[in-house]
């Protein structure tokens, strides 16, 4: 499946959802519709989906999810990940090209008001739950690869660096910490 497919398959599910914010309610559609295409379609799908959180794989993207969510592990930028991919191609690519664009977003907005992470670990069974659907079985082993790239060296400093992270991401950081450093929190 190519990635235009997939997307599709993405887009499709937010139009149906009462609300395209619930990435988990995108992510359970998708895994329906997925389920609807031919079995090695959706084999296929799983090379895609990884193809993009390798492509997702970015040091700036990492720093964002830091600043939205109050810090970020190895699998909460993972979730994050998952969490961007359910908001669409758009969104995704934009975000990927230039990570200090999602404080542009009302989710982005609301989440920084709220305090509500951004994460959706569902979107990472996407293929695997339309599997199960369709033929009752799990993936099989070995249908796909994920090579990350080498994260960018530049990027290599601590996160909790405030200064550093408000010039290189000023809108995230404006959003979310000086919001939050005016009440105290």
């Amino acid at each position: 499946m190519d990635r235009q497919r997939f997307w599709q398959i993405i887009e499709a599910a937010r139009d149906r959802t009462p609300a395209p914010d619930d990435a988990e309610d995108v992510a359970r559609r998708a895994a329906s519709h997925l389920a609807a295409h031919p079995v090695e379609e959706i084999v296929a799908a799983q090379q895609t989906l990884w193809g993009l959180m390798a492509d997702s794989y970015t040091n700036p993207l990492w720093a964002a999810a830091y600043v939205i969510n109050g810090g970020c592990s190895d699998d909460g930028f993972d979730y994050f990940r998952g969490w961007l991919i359910a908001q669409g191609r758009e969104i995704f690519e934009r975000a990927v090209a230039d990570p200090d664009a999602l404080a542009e977003l009302p989710v982005v907005r609301a989440s920084a008001a709220d305090g509500h992470d951004l994460e959706c670990e569902e979107v990472l069974s996407i293929v695997r739950n339309a599997h199960l659907q369709a033929t009752g079985g799990e993936l099989p082993d070995g249908g796909w690869t994920i090579r990350y790239p080498e994260l960018d060296r530049s990027w290599s400093f601590d996160f909790d660096d405030h200064r550093e992270m408000t010039r290189r991401l000023p809108r995230l950081a404006a959003l979310h910490w000086e919001r939050s450093e005016a009440h105290g929190r």
